[in-house]
């Protein structure tokens, strides 16, 4: 019960956050990268020790295909990104990250992607993340149709729209943040993210819900602000243990797992906190301030 009757505090602590995370987005953008933009990335290994990061920028700073972002991966590794490269470039810019074959690479992988196609990715990106969304509200309407006292059905799916949204926005403003102070870019697995998020966080948020319909059909309080506590209390364990779980794994990814999964790992692992907490501190106790502010209409 002291989550619901604290209820204003959570409020305040998701309105300010999500405030926060649109203030970092509207102010700084977000760092698309290839995937979106177009362009190349190339990632390479080098046999021996490699050289400082320092001196391969300058080793590339004179090419003629533009500028060249170099990002250092493990021990000696080393990510290349450049706008859409031909064959002869590519092998140019090998060239040169090998100072002249004195320090020897390997290339782990290769990819190019053109404007045209990275606009479409992120156009349908977004049309997914929305219809995701839509679907979700839809499913859960009709889920808890046969509740209808003293919420009906369709607020139950509302209240789930807001906590969703809330559950993208923080993580995008973080990553906005992180894109203007350490280069990190939205790409394709940025959406998978996103998307992954949506489906853990509303999974949490049915768990608590259904709860709440259960404990309604069985009537354990004619209160429903007590009904909906005490539906809380009998979910929390599970739920902030389940995310725990996952929360460890992906932060063990983030760690110890290849470069191009630790962005993807890291947004996932903050959208787990978020969608936990929305689950918990925001959905349900919005449940209660909507009926409240009902009754007294």
């Amino acid at each position: 019960m002291s989550i619901i009757n604290h209820r204003n505090i959570f409020f305040t602590i998701s309105i300010l956050a999500v405030i926060a995370s649109l203030v970092v987005v509207f102010a700084y953008g977000l760092n698309f990268g290839p995937d979106f933009i177009g362009g190349s990335i190339l990632e390479v290994t080098y046999q021996g020790t490699r050289p400082d990061i320092n001196l391969i920028q300058s080793q590339v700073a004179g090419l003629t295909i533009g500028t060249v972002l170099l990002q250092p991966t493990e021990v000696n590794g080393l990510i290349a990104r450049t706008r859409v490269l031909t064959n002869d470039e590519k092998n140019i810019l090998e060239r040169e990250l090998s100072f002249n074959s004195q320090n020897p690479i390997t290339e782990k992988r290769f990819s190019a992607i053109g404007p045209a196609l990275g606009q479409e990715l992120a156009h349908k990106g977004v049309i997914a993340i929305v219809l995701v969304m839509l679907l979700i509200v839809i499913f859960i309407t009709f889920a808890f149709w046969g509740v209808s006292q003293p919420v009906t059905s369709w607020k139950y799916g509302l209240i789930t729209l807001v906590a969703l949204i809330h559950d993208v926005i923080i993580p995008t403003g973080v990553f906005a943040y992180l894109g203007h102070t350490k280069g990190a870019e939205v790409d394709a697995l940025f959406l998978t993210a996103l998307l992954t998020i949506l489906a853990l966080s509303v999974n949490d948020t049915i768990v608590v819900f259904d709860r709440i319909r259960e404990n309604l059909k069985n009537k354990i309080s004619n209160n429903f602000e007590e009904t909906v506590g005490v539906s809380l209390e009998q979910t929390f364990t599970r739920s902030v243990n389940t995310s725990v779980t996952v929360i460890l794994v992906l932060l063990a990814l983030y760690f110890f797992g290849g470069s191009t999964t630790k962005d993807f790992a890291l947004v996932l692992s903050i959208g787990m906190i978020v969608g936990t907490y929305s689950s918990i501190f925001l959905a349900s106790p919005l449940l209660v301030a909507w009926n409240n502010w009902s009754s007294k209409k």
